[in-house]
């Protein structure tokens, strides 16, 4: 019984926290919003400062306030922006993925599944610096001095720029993970045995689609690149179980 009764109060900062974030969450406190001095959470917690400011600190460390000083300072409830929110997205996918085993015929059905749900979008309303962000990196997969590093990096990029020429932040944020965890996974088992060559001649033929407007076009590149990508994924795990 003691030792619940430690637990409980060492959970307090945990379930303020939370009690905070549910506020956040439910709309009841929004952006920029001021939360109430720590004196005030205090009192309505029935708990110390020192508590308060335990809880507050896990709120910064989630990204869900920001804490000014001065005579106007205070906790503030976090406006996060879709950068932000897309780079947290990636990592923690890439996280699960790697922590967790993951099928590869599994993530590459997810993946490419999430990626064509944005090419009529993509194809709709792309914009030149969209076309020649995806054309800079065909470009630059096509150099024989390019690492196998490099390749796979630029493969993301580009990747990544016919997810945002679709123009929807949300849909650029869902797809963070797709895109920023679940490529690099692929890449990683297909690279040494893939065609740099056939790579660029496809990801060429996406690019051309997209200019055109053709999002038939576009989602044929992606099953071509599915198709591809699972074939030498299934080639490398058949290698590997043969040798283990």
């Amino acid at each position: 019984m003691k030792r619940d009764k430690q637990n409980q109060r060492s959970d307090l900062p945990a379930q303020i926290a939370k009690a905070i974030r549910d506020s956040i969450l439910e709309g009841h406190l929004t952006a920029d919003d001021r939360l109430p001095s720590e004196s005030d959470l205090a009192e309505t917690f029935e708990v110390s400062r020192p508590t308060v400011r335990e809880a507050l600190k896990r709120l910064a460390a989630q990204s869900l306030i920001r804490t000014e000083r001065g005579a106007f300072g205070g906790a503030f409830v976090r406006r996060l922006s879709y950068g932000e929110a897309q780079a947290q997205h990636a990592t923690t996918s890439t996280l699960l993925l790697s922590i967790n085993e993951v099928d590869f015929k599994v993530a590459c059905e997810a993946r490419y599944a999430m990626e064509k749900s944005c090419t009529a979008l993509a194809a709709q309303r792309r914009s030149a610096d969209d076309l020649a962000a995806m054309r800079a990196e065909i470009h630059r997969q096509s150099q024989p001095e390019l690492s196998d590093e490099a390749f796979c990096a630029s493969d993301v990029a580009l990747h990544r720029a016919l997810v945002d020429a679709a123009s929807n932040p949300i849909l650029s944020y869902q797809l963070a993970g797709a895109v920023e965890a679940m490529q690099p996974l692929m890449n990683m088992i297909t690279f040494s045995a893939r065609s740099r060559g056939h790579i660029v001649q496809l990801h060429t033929r996406l690019a051309d689609a997209i200019e055109a407007r053709d999002a038939t076009g576009a989602d044929a590149v992606l099953a071509e690149l599915e198709r591809y990508t699972l074939e030498l994924g299934e080639r490398f795990i058949a290698a590997r179980q043969s040798n283990a």
